[in-house]
């Protein structure tokens, strides 16, 4: 294995998730990429970029998002693992997809909450989405 993408969404599960997958990469001396999929900017019908408040607190989001994965990424490295950290805004299964795909994983790491049926049906559920479309493993870390 040479490439292993762990997506993460900061949830409770995310340092599982992280740990997990940096123990596959150890064992296999694989490249590690954390990834972060970013809510998408919102679209304001009438306004090319929204109300100002809404790019404010879109832009704060961002930066704390970015933050928290590069500090992750460098408590990784400081144990020897060669990880890339990544924020990407978008669809999250589909980006999660995409990437995968761009950067030829190997295997797929994902948190799963282990929410009900209920709001499996109202939202969705990310890591099942992954498991249907993904084209290598994955392995689901489940919450405890």
């Amino acid at each position: 294995m040479k490439n292993i993408l762990a997506a993460i969404d900061f949830s409770d599960i995310s340092p599982l998730v992280i740990d997990k997958a940096a123990a596959i990469s150890q064992c296999f001396a694989s490249k590690l990429w954390l990834i972060h999929v970013a809510a998408p900017d919102p679209d304001f019908i009438g306004y090319g970029t929204g109300p100002q408040s809404e790019r404010d607190w879109r832009a704060k989001t961002l930066k704390g998002e970015h933050q928290y994965i590069q500090e992750r990424a460098l408590e990784l490295e400081q144990k020897g693992i060669d990880v890339t950290p990544l924020l990407i805004q978008g669809a999250t299964v589909e980006t999660i997809i995409k990437e995968a795909k761009k950067l030829e994983a190997d295997m797929i790491v994902i948190g799963s909450h282990g929410h009900g049926a209920l709001y499996k049906a109202l939202m969705g559920n990310v890591s099942e989405g992954v498991i249907r479309k993904a084209s290598c493993p994955v392995l689901i870390v489940p919450a405890k």
